[in-house]
């Protein structure tokens, strides 16, 4: 399997009267794009904006964070749309760097977030770095919630698809290409180094907590060997609500922070044999069922080392916890990836779960630690919204227009795949 991307590093967006990239400039054609979104009948309205880094914006409720993209030949994130499924991480797909699109409109779960784009607030979140155009979107009033969150999910994807092709003709581009192995070739390659595995685990609870694989519900799978390389042409989408700062969003799972570093050190510190990705279920039973069937497929792998990022917080921090024990009692040495919920005061008990085999711990950081955001000139959203996000309440909006919100507020901010700022360390 072979994966070339060309990214096309986008300097600025600018609405106009035709779509093309001119000097590393996007152009795009705002009425078009908000025709081709309402299409689908259960949007009332959509409104374009755009929010760059430096500007005194906020963007409130945020749901998703998607980066354009589009193939040469064939479908980005496939299974969405179309019938026929397309292999991802095959082919030539074009990356509209340093841009994102971002949905934002009525609140669909009290667990969306927000993006500053300047101010102290800005350097928690990743996304404060790209120029966003952001999506209001607000949906027809038969549109119940659950159907609200696949209608702001599809419109996002759909918006993401149409930007990104706007780069198919550009030829300023630089060419990243990636090669993914059979598991065979792949155990015989580097004989001297760790076989390293990636357990990938992932939100499939209902209830807005759901990640979409090739466009099916992750919840209605069992564990699967993926490859990295499909992980970045777009066969896994975002479908949650989940609390903001730990919310994998589409744009993480496109650029996966572990997948990343795992690729770096292929070849040179260890050997990359693969990816389990492990949906999080409810129930204790499944929890346990998918631990098996995740650790059974490491197995196969031939792997001496796991690293394994979790999605959210409480109930799945057990799901975690009895993979990571599980692989530690076969004597697989294991890293995890985790936030902590310590309080305000950081003295609370950080995790809802723990196993002593834990003994190689990752901290994104303590979700709950406050921060006072400034007031900003511009809000792109609902600003009202904050009292029902997590990690805001009704006192949160100060009288002279500040916001106190935790840090679990702020998309991205101590994501788990460790795309994040936030770190912490033993003392």
């Amino acid at each position: 399997m072979n994966l070339e991307l060309r990214k096309i590093f986008i300097k600025d967006v600018i609405f106009k009267d035709e779509n093309k990239i001119e000097n590393d400039i996007l152009y795009v054609n705002a009425d078009l794009l908000s025709e081709f979104i309402k299409e689908d009948k259960r949007i009332k309205d959509v409104s374009f904006d755009i929010a760059r880094p430096g500007e005194s914006v906020r963007i409130l409720p945020v749901k998703d964070v998607i980066e354009p993209r589009a193939k040469l030949d064939g479908e980005i994130f496939s299974g969405l749309f179309k019938e026929q499924v397309e292999e991802a991480g095959k082919g030539i797909t074009y990356v509209l760097s340093g841009c994102a699109i971002v949905t934002t409109g009525p609140i669909v779960g009290f667990q969306e977030g927000l993006i500053d784009m300047s101010g102290p607030g800005a350097k928690y979140s990743i996304f404060s770095k790209l120029i966003n155009i952001v999506m209001d979107i607000t949906k027809e009033d038969f549109v119940d919630p659950h159907e609200h969150e696949e209608v702001v999910r599809l419109a996002g994807i759909k918006a993401a698809q149409y930007v990104g092709k706007i780069g198919l003709s550009y030829k300023n581009y630089e060419v990243e290409r990636y090669e993914w192995k059979s598991i065979g070739e792949k155990y015989a390659e580097y004989p001297e180094l760790p076989k390293v595995a990636y357990v990938y685990n992932c939100m499939s609870q209902g209830l807005l907590h759901d990640t979409y694989f090739y466009g099916r519900d992750s919840k209605l799978m069992i564990p699967t060997m993926i490859t990295p390389l499909e992980v970045m042409d777009g066969a896994i989408v975002s479908g949650n609500c989940v609390s903001p700062g730990s919310k994998t969003t589409t744009y993480h799972h496109l650029n996966n922070a572990v997948i990343k570093e795992c690729m770096r050190r292929h070849g040179k510190e260890i050997n990359f044999m693969g990816i389990v990705l492990n949906p999080l279920m409810v129930t204790l039973k499944e929890k346990y069922r998918n631990c098996m069937l995740t650790v059974r497929q490491v197995e196969m792998l031939g792997a001496e080392g796991v690293v394994i990022s979790q999605e959210g917080f409480g109930n799945p921090t057990t799901d975690l916890m009895i993979v990571c024990q599980s692989f530690e009692k076969m004597d697989i040495k294991t890293v995890i990836i985790t936030n902590e919920d310590a309080g305000i005061d950081g003295m609370s008990e950080s995790l809802p779960d723990s196993v002593t085999d834990a003994v190689a711990i990752v901290s994104t950081g303590n979700s709950n630690a406050t921060i006072m955001l400034p007031k900003m000139d511009k809000t792109i959203g609902r600003i009202k919204e904050i009292e029902r996000l997590t990690g805001g309440n009704v006192d949160s909006i100060q009288d002279d227009g500040r916001l106190l919100v935790e840090i679990h507020g702020i998309m991205g901010s101590h994501n788990l795949q460790g795309n994040t700022q936030l770190s912490a360390m033993t003392i």
